[in-house]
């Protein structure tokens, strides 16, 4: 690291916990952020400060006037345009030095296979559960760490699932889908019908962005466990998560290493 980079980092360094060993960790990284709205705004946000080397933001919508009371990284003169290129423009203007690539389109389960294979943390911001799954699924075929952020109301969640355990039986923790299996038949609600409390999305986005630091770092991750959050009390609930064993992404049959 030259001068300039231990002076931006240094009070990441000055932790025993990442030093500057933890902050190459960062700087060599490659995350995946999949959606650039209300949660991946944040993700991404405290991603490119924290100095992780490349972030990838897919996205296939346009920025419009009802996403900027919470889609911080979009601005008034960024209506109409891709929020992937918005949002490369803000994560360039605030650390030159990370690499954003941008994915201005929904990408096929093939698609997403290929991009997860290709980084070291999967960031799922999305707001619908086809691309929960679709992501999840491509998690698990990889073997990378999948950081999980819902927000609606004033209800926010963030689970971890890692993957990079599943030969062993024993140890390995559940996936999404052991949680929200696909077969079940889930009510899909939007924040454009329900609406979402603003800072609720910058809560959630900036804890998925933590834990994809810590899994870059090698520091431990919520994984087995599910964070839930009450904006309207500011209460948090936790609850440990079971691996379904019959689960057909993650179970004993399903896995591809099975």
């Amino acid at each position: 690291m030259n001068d300039q980079q231990l002076l931006r980092y240094s009070r990441h360094i000055f932790l025993d916990d990442i030093g500057v060993e933890g902050q190459e960790r960062l700087r060599d990284g490659q995350a995946l952020v999949v959606g650039a709205g209300g949660l991946g705004s944040p993700a991404a946000i405290y991603l490119a400060a924290s100095g992780v080397g490349r972030i990838t933001l897919v996205d296939d919508d346009v920025v419009d006037l009802t996403n900027l009371q919470r889609q911080i990284l979009h601005g008034t003169p960024d209506i109409g345009m891709p929020k992937v290129a918005s949002g490369t423009n803000a994560l360039r203007r605030l650390n030159p030095e990370v690499e954003v690539v941008a994915v201005h389109a929904r990408l096929s389960p093939e698609g997403l296979v290929e991009r997860v294979a290709g980084v070291d943390v999967v960031l799922d911001c999305s707001d619908n559960f086809a691309t929960r799954h679709a992501v999840n699924r491509a998690s698990v075929a990889a073997r990378v760490p999948l950081v999980s952020g819902a927000a609606l109301r004033f209800d926010g969640q963030i689970a971890t699932f890692d993957p990079r355990r599943r030969d062993d039986a024993t140890t390995r923790g559940p996936c999404y889908a052991c949680l929200f299996p696909e077969s079940d038949e889930v009510e899909e609600t939007a924040c454009s019908t329900m609406g979402v409390f603003a800072p609720l999305t910058g809560i959630v986005g900036a804890i998925q962005a933590a834990e994809a630091a810590k899994i870059l770092i090698g520091l431990p991750s919520l994984s087995g466990r599910l964070l839930l959050l009450d904006a309207r009390t500011m209460q948090w609930q936790t609850i440990v998560l079971a691996r379904d064993p019959a689960c057909p992404v993650c179970g004993t049959e399903g896995s591809p290493s099975a």
